[in-house]
């Protein structure tokens, strides 16, 4: 049987944003987006006329917010909720109504699969075959998204990729993240960011300090048999003695065992 397409309505005041996530939606071909609306009442006239399966729904906007709107729908049909908003504070109150998924601003592609991909299970649970072909879908979106790393900087969530990272320091009880001429603070402990590295391409070298493998341009050696590591913009980051071992690897590879007998 051929999926049902899902219609869909975009509620936000700000007009890029209504573009952009109707941009981004294009990408889901069973999603279509079938009206637009600036405020709540006419978010209501919509709900009242074309009766869509799902709401992309921004929390504040003037005079009726997203929570007031809600409140303000007929009782049935009631379509699908997606809250959309830049403040995590209303998190809970959206899943308190029931939303389907909460996306907090600036979110990319991979948080925008995750929330459609539950929005499609939602929507198919009574066809066996279509939940385990979503849940599959769901699997390698979350795989998707853990191939990046997100950190919470002023209530806001960045979301990088592994590789836009260039080192991290430990300061005080925050994390200096630093991303090209850019450094983020976040509120979190070394080794909380440190489990979600891909350890392939990341290297703890002291217990302060995290470095991406391939901004390394030289390694020279320092007092005690630790070690002072030049990354490619010019930046001197001394290593621990704990980590020295993982550190000479970095230049020798890891130590071969050595042979016994039959050497010449």
């Amino acid at each position: 049987m051929t999926p049902s397409v899902i219609r869909t309505i975009i509620v936000d005041d700000e007009e890029p944003a209504r573009e952009l996530l109707r941009s981004m939606l294009q990408a889901w071909p069973r999603i279509e987006v079938v009206g637009e609306a600036a405020d709540g009442e006419a978010a209501i006239a919509l709900v009242r006329r074309d009766s869509p399966d799902l709401m992309f729904l921004d929390v504040q906007m003037p005079r009726m917010g997203g929570f007031d709107l809600v409140a303000a729908l007929p009782p049935t049909p009631v379509p699908t909720i997606v809250f959309v908003t830049a403040f995590d504070r209303y998190a809970l109150r959206a899943f308190e109504v029931s939303a389907c998924d909460y996306l907090l601003k600036p979110f990319d592609e991979a948080r925008l699969a995750i929330a459609v991909t539950r929005v499609l299970g939602q929507h198919d649970r009574s066809d066996p075959e279509e939940s385990r072909a979503l849940q599959s879908l769901l699997t390698e979106v979350r795989d998707f998204a853990s191939e990046q790393v997100v950190i919470r900087v002023d209530g806001r969530h960045i979301f990088l990729a592994p590789n836009e990272i260039d080192w991290i320091e430990a300061d005080g009880k925050d994390l200096l993240v630093h991303v090209g001429s850019s450094v983020l603070r976040a509120r979190e402990s070394m080794s909380s960011i440190e489990e979600r590295l891909p350890s392939a391409r990341f290297l703890r070298v002291h217990r302060s300090t995290v470095v991406n493998r391939a901004r390394i341009r030289e390694m020279q050696p320092w007092f005690q048999g630790e070690y002072v590591l030049i990354l490619k913009d010019g930046t001197r980051v001394v290593t621990g003695r704990k980590y020295r071992e993982a550190v000479q690897h970095l230049a020798h590879g890891p130590r071969r065992p050595k042979r016994t007998g039959g050497d010449a």
